[in-house]
């Protein structure tokens, strides 16, 4: 799984920063504050929990049937 995999699932990453963490990723003042760092950091707690992006990347690893 690389970034590109995971930044393709964008809109299910942007609803779940916003369901679990609280953050708006469409006001700017909070992501120009922050560093790539930070966001990659929420984006594994992301991953590491039952959210949209956990499914989708999940769903993306299963073969067809």
């Amino acid at each position: 799984m690389t970034w590109t995999d995971i930044l393709h699932h964008w809109a299910a990453i942007e609803a779940d920063l916003h369901e679990v963490y609280g953050i708006d990723v469409e006001d700017p003042d909070v992501m120009r504050r922050r560093s790539w760092r930070w966001l990659r950091v929420r984006v594994a707690g992301l991953l590491a929990a039952d959210t949209r992006i956990t499914r989708a990347m999940r769903h993306r690893d299963e073969p067809d049937s």
